[in-house]
């Protein structure tokens, strides 16, 4: 596979795909839209760092494309929702540059609260200017803390090394987390008007825009320090010089701009209670290696193996539950796949239904190859785990899941309840010594069918001689048969009889059998 590297990413990543065989064309440098258009077509994967935007129109153009990474934590240079829609894994590395990130924030505190950079650029010009840079202590200060995400949370540790009290905001922190971590969580009003320091750990996009607007940026504490270290645009730049020029904030560390690099007039570049770098958070040698190795083997793991880490549009599977996991992906998709082939109509409802030992907490990996099993008999090669989903609720398939700790009949079962054109079919199936799959129910029926190759599923009157008759046709048709099924609802009732054959049943054929005497239906499925 062809794999493009760009935004001058460490060449320890670039390296660990060759080892693993991959054709990799690294680029020195950003890729403009055009650039990307004109070869985006060659690639089965592109690695990115923040300088290289994967827009719709791109991934319009990426007909072989698989997985887009981004080495860093930050994808809004990606349009996640566009990569889903085509089925294209989006990968970040968050712990990549987690540390380095982190302590850059805690460089930036000190130098602000200690005026290094201002009394270091006196001393160099020829001044010893003492008096003018009287800075203030960390210790016992407050820190707020905005987002408690990998980065947000290394900070506050930090900052409690340093001696200082943490508040901290997230919406998603639970206040068992918040305990184990030792911070004391709080709504954003009361971080900013309690804390010293301000840090922001929040991911940017539209949601989080001017999230520090003028009207917060008054709540702060009076003299209180602001440090954005996170995405440009979650600050007001105009709001943030006024609360500045004011006297209401006693100074700023910024390392992110609303438009990176800003003009060199940029009035906060040049303030004196300003603190500024060029978006440094993630640049160590450290960082850099990890997060350029940590992309790469993430490829290899996908591309590879099947193995997704760290995906922002797909549930995270490590390698050890990938293992475990498989039998059962396997089991639910071909299901699916099975019972849409059987059925026609419009597709209304999938329930998946837990049953047992299934050894997983979340399964909605699970649930998700289901619904590209039932998709992919009308879909083909344009639906995948990545957009399954996505696809299903386009076409008003509602989805829904259920689990039951209590076996029924084997130690684990999965039951797909599938509606279409106002009919509910039933199939489920289980795994034997592990790794076996097996369908053991079929609508009113109870079978023992092996999910794979090509299959014919005959039902008919259960009168003597039929089963003989459908035997007799497919030899006439040239057709061999390479194992057999049989169930039924009742004696005398209704019989189903699931041939395995060496080859594809088609329309002649079927057409040919459902003259057969008794016979309610024949229908090929391939697995």
């Amino acid at each position: 596979m062809h794999i493009l590297v760009t935004d001058n990413l460490h060449s320890a990543g670039a390296e660990l795909l060759l080892e693993a065989g991959f054709t990799v064309d690294v680029i020195d440098g950003r890729l403009s839209e055009e650039e990307l258009l004109a070869c985006v077509a060659d690639y089965e994967g592109i690695i990115v760092r923040s300088g290289t935007r994967i827009s719709q129109a791109v991934l319009d153009q990426a007909t072989k494309l698989k997985v887009v990474g981004r080495a860093g934590s930050g994808v809004d240079n990606i349009d996640v929702a566009a990569a889903s829609r085509k089925g294209v894994v989006v990968m970040n590395t968050p712990g990549g540059n987690t540390v380095t990130t982190a302590e850059h924030a805690i460089a930036m505190t000190l130098s602000m609260a200690r005026k290094i950079p201002q009394a270091s650029a006196t001393l160099r010009s020829g001044r010893w200017a003492k008096k003018e840079f009287m800075g203030t202590e960390v210790t016992g200060k407050t820190m707020g803390v905005l987002g408690m995400g990998n980065i947000g949370t290394v900070v506050a540790r930090r900052a409690m090394g340093l001696g200082m009290r943490v508040l901290a905001f997230d919406p998603y922190l639970k206040e068992s987390e918040a305990r184990r971590i030792g911070v004391e969580p709080a709504d954003l009003e009361t971080v900013l008007a309690k804390s010293d320091f301000v840090t922001i750990h929040v991911p940017g996009g539209q949601d989080t825009h001017h999230l520090l607007n003028a009207e917060r940026l008054a709540l702060m504490k009076p003299g209180a320090h602001l440090i954005n270290c996170a995405r440009g645009g979650i600050v007001d730049e105009a709001a943030l010089l006024d609360a500045l020029n004011s006297g209401h904030l006693a100074g700023a560390a910024l390392d992110v701009f609303e438009v990176e690099p800003p003009p060199a007039d940029h009035p906060l570049l040049g303030h004196p209670n300003v603190v500024a770098t060029p978006h440094l958070g993630a640049s160590t040698t450290d960082a850099q290696i990890n997060v350029a190795v940590a992309v790469a083997q993430q490829f290899v793991d996908y591309l590879k193996n099947g193995v997704i880490a760290n995906a922002l549009n797909f549930p995270p599977i490590p390698r050890e539950a990938y293992q475990r996991l498989r039998p059962y992906l396997a089991l639910a998709e071909k299901m699916a796949s099975f019972i849409a082939q059987l059925s026609s109509g419009t597709m209304e409802e999938l329930e998946v239904e837990y049953r047992g030992e299934i050894p997983a907490d979340d399964l909605t990996p699970i649930t998700i190859a289901a619904v590209k099993g039932l998709l992919t008999p009308a879909l083909r090669d344009s639906v995948n785990h990545i957009n399954a989903m996505t696809l299903a609720a386009e076409r008003g398939v509602k989805i829904r899941e259920t689990r039951a700790q209590v076996p029924r009949d084997y130690l684990n079962l999965i039951a797909l309840k599938y509606r279409v054109g106002g009919v509910e079919r039933l199939i489920a199936g289980t795994l034997f010594g592990k790794t076996e799959p097996r369908i053991v129910h079929l609508d009113n029926y109870r079978v023992e069918i092996v999910p794979e190759g090509h299959l014919l599923i005959c039902t008919n009157r259960d009168e003597p001689g039929v089963l003989g008759a459908i035997g007799s046709g497919l030899g006439t048709l040239k057709i061999n048969i390479g194992g057999l099924q049989l169930g039924r609802d009742r004696r005398g009732g209704n019989a189903l009889s699931v041939f395995s054959i060496d080859q594809a049943a088609d329309s002649h054929v079927i057409t040919e059998l459902q003259k057969i005497k008794h016979v309610t239906s024949a229908v090929s499925v391939s697995l």
